[in-house]
């Protein structure tokens, strides 16, 4: 009898289960749609462009030492080479661009978002051609901006429905374990030091009482430096330098010098010779040229003895940040709204766009970076075969790029604002079992949002440097209307009277 009960209920349960996954799928239409197309777009990438892009710095991480180029990214490629080559790699980092965008998803449902909120915050991380390409390639960005997300899913995820320890110890254990997700991503790319400042915000705000608050920003400050100082100290007993790795000569003398106004910049002559013209600047491209091309001064002009290259180009930077800031200032504000404009063109004062684009053939860079060098250098960390761009796929994608395949900036702008909105909203009501107090929450991703993308910024402004944007501004703004739907919710709510 019991043998026969079981046979019995076996469809019911079974059919129980179909049904309840079903109510899932239509609950969840549109964001499924999302993630199927992104799937699919990740997909076309891995077929079209075998078995991974190369870019000029994707050199330094594959054979860089510890002096070139941050570990953190390079440990993840020690990792994956020897299972499956640079292809591996590549579909890991699109596995990243998915496990985003499902965890924008699920934290913005959890701290009570609409639906179609959330289905819209995801989308960029889904479907920007530009996270696309970014992920294919052989660069960094993508771990860094997974590990971003990361911290601050863990922690944003904690709600009203969240557990509750005695004593606080599991929201304290939040505050440590998302900074020092945070701290690590320092390892990937070191522009991520400035995230610090919004997470001892963040922890400064929450909780009650202020000695409370005081220590759990000590916590997350030194949780999120611990992986921080063990890499400095690791850094020190390998090389003897205690420091992250270098970007270059002086890279702060590509902003200055793109800034400065010569005629009034007062300097020893010997540094005038750093100072270019407009048009030498629109020459060279910018604050990337003055960096990093052989015909710029920071390259050509003569050293007066006594001083390294460096050394000489820090003072002159130093100079005109004195002298000069507001000039600075507005010079890294016009770089930073680019990333709102309606349309993505290229301009000659930037990092080419192009090298962020998906392109018919396999791009190269002459004369240094040509099709035998990388075909060389995939073939020295685990791949066979030649690198190669398959059409149609390839077209496909360069056609979806430049056709509109990208987060509109407008819609970033959009984002931005509603992330202020809501951080700036007075406090209302709750919405039962779902929303809490989310100006918190919204300040923490639009400062970090702020202070990450204007800092890159401050230095030389790429697209690729933009790309945190996809993240960070979608769930600032989301968050931000959850807030300002839930205090109007509240007050209608509320007795009048």
């Amino acid at each position: 009898m019991t043998i026969i009960a079981q046979q019995a209920t076996a469809p019911v349960e079974a059919t129980g289960a179909s049904r309840a996954w079903w109510r899932a799928v239509r609950r969840h239409f549109w964001f499924g749609l999302v993630l199927t197309t992104g799937l699919a777009l990740r997909l076309l990438a891995e077929t079209a462009y075998r078995p991974a892009l190369l870019y000029i710095d994707s050199v330094k991480y594959l054979e860089g030492s510890v002096a070139t180029a941050p570990q953190g990214y390079q440990a993840l490629l020690r990792l994956l080479e020897p299972a499956g080559g640079l292809a591996l790699v590549a579909a890991v980092q699109h596995v990243f661009g998915l496990a985003m965008g499902v965890a924008l998803y699920a934290l913005l449902l959890r701290r009570g978002a609409p639906r179609w909120a959330a289905t819209l915050a995801a989308a960029p991380v889904l479907l920007d051609a530009y996270q696309l390409q970014l992920e294919q390639t052989i660069m960094p960005d993508v771990l860094f901006e997974t590990m971003i997300t990361a911290g601050l899913v863990v922690l944003l995820w904690r709600g009203p429905r969240g557990p509750r320890v005695p004593g606080g110890a599991w929201p304290i254990a939040v505050y440590g374990s998302g900074a020092l997700v945070l701290g690590a991503a320092v390892t990937v790319r070191e522009i991520g030091a400035v995230l610090i400042v919004p997470l001892v915000v963040f922890a400064a705000l929450t909780g009650p009482g202020w000695r409370r608050r005081m220590t759990r920003a000590g916590l997350a400050a030194g949780c999120f430096l611990l992986p921080v100082l063990g890499y400095l100290a690791g850094t020190f007993l390998v090389t003897g330098h205690f420091g992250m790795a270098g970007n270059g000569p002086s890279p702060q003398y590509g902003r200055a010098a793109a800034a400065a106004d010569c005629a009034t910049l007062q300097v020893p002559a010997a540094q005038r010779a750093l100072c270019p013209s407009p048009a030498q600047t629109l020459a060279l491209g910018g604050v990337d040229g003055l960096l990093h091309n052989p015909r710029s001064p920071g390259h050509t002009a003569p050293v007066p003895p006594g001083l390294t290259r460096d050394e000489f180009l820090d003072r002159f930077a130093l100079a005109t940040f004195r002298q000069q800031p507001l000039r600075v200032a507005a010079s890294v504000a016009r770089d930073s709204v680019r990333l709102f404009a309606p349309v993505r063109n290229g301009d000659p004062q930037v990092t080419p766009i192009a090298r962020w684009q998906f392109q018919d053939v396999y791009p190269t860079y002459p004369r240094r970076y040509s099709m035998a060098f990388f075909t060389r250098l995939a073939h020295a960390h685990g791949s066979g075969g030649d690198l190669v761009a398959v059409q149609p796929a390839a077209s496909f994608l360069r056609a979806y790029q430049l056709g509109g395949g990208y987060t509109p900036g407008p819609l970033y702008a959009v984002f931005g604002i509603a992330g202020v909105a809501g951080t700036l909203r007075r406090r209302g009501g709750q919405l039962t079992g779902q929303l809490t107090d989310l100006r918190v929450p919204c300040l923490l991703v639009t400062l970090a949002a702020v202070v990450l993308l204007v800092s890159s910024d401050a230095f030389e402004f790429s697209w690729r440097y933009q790309l945190p944007a996809v993240v960070l501004l979608p769930l600032a703004g989301t968050l931000g209307v959850t807030a300002l739907i839930g205090g109007r919710r509240s007050r209608r709510a509320a007795p009048s009277g």
